[in-house]
């Protein structure tokens, strides 16, 4: 896989922080010793005493906040911890759902090895709002709004809507063909069709905070390439 350079990820910068579009199929942090390419160390080579403030899962684009200094890192941190923090990601989901400031308020322990599950009696509090904001025939584009940050929150939140995210197959999404979009669609002999998109289709499209004690900025991140495709064939296809 090829890996952008982290100047062209950058939406903002100042001397205290980086505000990037982070792309798929990259981690936040060192996920285990050794290999992989992530985030983090992208950011300290760029700049040494870069932090990530907080993680989107692998599969996850959009805003990502570091900080290039302690002073900040502690600053942005207590605005996530103090849930001060207006995170918007948007989820194209499978079926139409008509979801207007629809609360999910459910919580979520955290079973190790990246696995979580809904449980009212150990679980840690968790809070997201969801929006529906262009409905397919097949498919809705939503808006979610996470108030609280646990481990895969929007997506265990969604599929306890029976509305799972396309491509999240963990929990319940399925991947899009655009055999199933397109009629008359032909493979060609041997042939193995691929998904539309290789991954679930969640993006975090902005965020809002303090970038110091007195100034609170949003950014926002535009869709990778392969969100904003997959948009566009549900317009042509599946509207």
């Amino acid at each position: 896989m090829k890996f952008p350079k982290f100047q062209d990820l950058i939406l903002f910068e100042n001397d205290d922080l980086i505000v990037i579009n982070k792309p798929p199929f990259i981690s936040s942090l060192d996920e285990r010793e050794g290999g992989e390419i992530n985030i983090l160390r992208l950011a300290k080579q760029y700049s040494p005493d870069a932090q990530v403030c907080h993680r989107l899962d692998k599969e996850t684009s959009g805003v990502l906040i570091i900080a290039r200094n302690p002073e900040s890192y502690r600053l942005v941190s207590m605005q996530f911890e103090r849930r001060k923090v207006k995170k918007v990601y948007h989820a194209i989901i499978d079926g139409t759902h008509v979801f207007n400031e629809l609360q999910v308020d459910l919580p979520i322990l955290n079973m190790g090895n990246k696995n979580v599950s809904i449980n009212r009696q150990e679980g840690k509090p968790a809070e997201t709002w969801f929006n529906s904001l262009v409905y397919f025939k097949h498919y809705t584009l939503a808006e979610c709004r996470p108030v609280t940050g646990r481990m895969h929150q929007i997506r265990i939140h969604l599929a306890t809507q029976r509305a799972s995210i396309a491509g999240d197959e963990m929990y319940g999404g399925k991947p899009v063909f655009l055999s199933s979009l397109k009629r008359g669609y032909r493979l060609g002999k041997e042939q193995e069709e691929q998904p539309v998109m290789k991954r679930f289709a969640l993006h975090a499209k902005s965020t809002t905070f303090r970038i110091n004690e007195t100034d609170e900025m949003t950014f926002e991140a535009p869709y990778p390439k392969d969100f904003a495709t997959l948009l566009k064939l549900l317009e042509k296809f599946d509207s």
